[in-house]
């Protein structure tokens, strides 16, 4: 397996298709399209669903990119730190937070740095605590910064003077946008996109659940198996399933058509939440509870789902 490859191949994934990767990288696209089926070849799997006019990954391709990723990206961490031995203070400097106003400091004190020192280079990378610390572990980053909660018990760390105030966003018509606070009552049952660190069930150190007390777990989530996939016409964000949850079939709307081809999710198994109140979108459909997923490093989302095969209705604890 060439690094050049995989240039080739986080590219396609990057642009969607072999005419625009191949304008990028200045190739002809029949010698990209054979590079990229060398490599299937190589792997033993398909990595790419070939439509008429795009190319996504499949789940497959989807690993080899995170693996890619941090490949090409020691590999560049490598060579800028060789080069950066010919002058006296300068390098590159890989650092990674989740989105808090701490990176503010950081920008301020890396701007006087550049000042006196034009020679380094900062690089940003964006990732919950999870994200953040498996760099960390890797080498690929010099250094994090993690918002609570987070297991920081073996890493030197210090504490930034920042303060990070929670929101709720919502559509312009939605009654909450009529209130100058929200309480923990106004979103027991509300169905919520979270990062994964707020709805982690650890309690410690974990403000959000702190601040939720003990009805955060009243949320009754639940293994089911998806007995039918498909999308929702008119709607293309949007995906309608079928699940299976131990007692009877239920129906689950959710927007993640952009992420998933229907068939692909097909016979899995998903994490979702039980007892949310029914939801009715304006076409009629009526959603009864919320299939969990997570948002990936590069922005896409990915269902929730288990190594090993369960009885459907099984609850997660």
């Amino acid at each position: 397996m060439e690094l050049r490859v995989l240039r080739y191949f986080m590219t396609i994934a990057r642009e969607g298709s072999i005419t625009s990767a191949a304008n990028v990288l200045h190739v002809t696209q029949p010698t990209l399209s054979r590079q990229i089926r060398d490599l299937e070849n190589e792997l033993g799997q398909k990595l790419f669903i070939r439509g008429s006019h795009h190319m996504t990954l499949t789940a497959e391709g989807m690993v080899l990119r995170k693996r890619a990723e941090e490949i090409l990206s020691m590999v560049d961490k490598t060579e800028a730190e060789f080069h950066a031995m010919e002058s006296t203070v300068s390098g590159d400097i890989y650092i990674g937070s989740g989105e808090t106003q701490a990176i503010q400091h950081i920008a301020e004190i890396a701007k006087e740095i550049r000042e006196d020192h034009p020679g380094i280079h900062y690089h940003l990378y964006s990732g919950n605590a999870e994200d953040v610390t498996e760099r960390l572990d890797k080498g690929l980053l010099d250094f994090g910064i993690l918002i609570q909660p987070a297991d920081i018990s073996k890493y030197d760390y210090i504490n930034i003077p920042a303060k990070d105030t929670w929101g709720v966003i919502v559509r312009r018509d939605s009654p909450f946008a009529e209130k100058t606070s929200i309480r923990k009552e106004d979103l027991l049952h509300v169905p919520l996109i979270c990062s994964r660190q707020a709805i982690s069930k650890s309690r410690q150190n974990n403000e959000f659940t702190a601040w939720f007390g003990e009805d955060f777990e009243k949320l009754d989530i639940r293994v089911g198996t998806v007995l039918e996939c498909e999308s929702v016409p008119k709607m293309k964000k949007l995906l309608k399933f079928k699940i299976a949850d131990g007692l009877e079939n239920r129906t689950i709307v959710s927007g993640i058509a952009q992420h998933y081809q229907p068939e692909e999710l097909v016979g899995k198994q998903v994490l979702f939440i039980a007892n949310l109140a029914p939801r009715q979108f304006k076409n009629g459909l009526v959603s009864e509870g919320m299939i969990l997923s997570a948002e990936n490093y590069d922005g896409a989302l990915a269902v929730t789902s288990l190594l090993r095969e369960v009885k459907p209705g099984s609850e997660v604890k």
